[in-house]
């Protein structure tokens, strides 16, 4: 059984890991918050069982998106996800561009491509973590990624030629 040093040492230190990608489903920070305080009572819960996982950190961040996904579909789905863009997709090359919009367009994506594309973009997790952390075959996170990418290039490139003939 963990004791309550090892607890601490192995998965209480993924707090803020946690609470970042909590805060990446959630609108609010309060309820990221409530939400890795929920999930770090599980696990202190399921302490005995966490020694046999290969992967407690990847176990964890399957745990809040799976709770995150259940609080969102309770909310009607009011779901924010993705600030940052990877970086052949920079915001200064779009000053018209609002965050909004961007953030829009990330929205739309399917749900694994999001989820994909947040956690190797934005998270910058290994693809192999992220193939444990979203149940996908590595192979199936490369394909997800680099649709999720495209989309959202093809989308800001429409717009971004639309402002150019617009503004020319």
């Amino acid at each position: 059984m963990m004791n309550q040093e090892t607890f601490k040492n192995t998965v209480f230190i993924l707090k803020d890991k946690l609470y970042r990608f909590a805060n990446r489903f959630l609108e609010h920070q309060e309820d990221a918050y409530d939400l890795v305080q929920e999930v770090m009572l599980k696990l202190w819960e399921q302490r005995g069982q966490l020694e046999q996982l290969k992967n407690i950190e990847a176990f964890s961040m399957q745990m809040v998106r799976n709770m995150a996904y259940n609080r969102i579909d309770k909310m009607g789905r009011q779901a924010k996800y993705i600030q940052q863009l990877p970086p052949d997709i920079q915001a200064e090359k779009y000053p018209s561009l609002t965050k909004e919009l961007i953030l829009k367009m990330i929205d739309e994506l399917p749900e694994k491509q999001r989820l994909v594309m947040y956690l190797r973009d934005v998270e910058e997790y290994e693809i192999g973590d992220i193939a444990e952390m979203a149940g996908l075959e590595e192979n199936a996170v490369r394909v997800n990624l680099s649709r999720a990418r495209t989309t959202v290039r093809v989308n800001l490139t429409k717009v971004f030629d639309y402002e150019k003939r617009r503004i020319g």
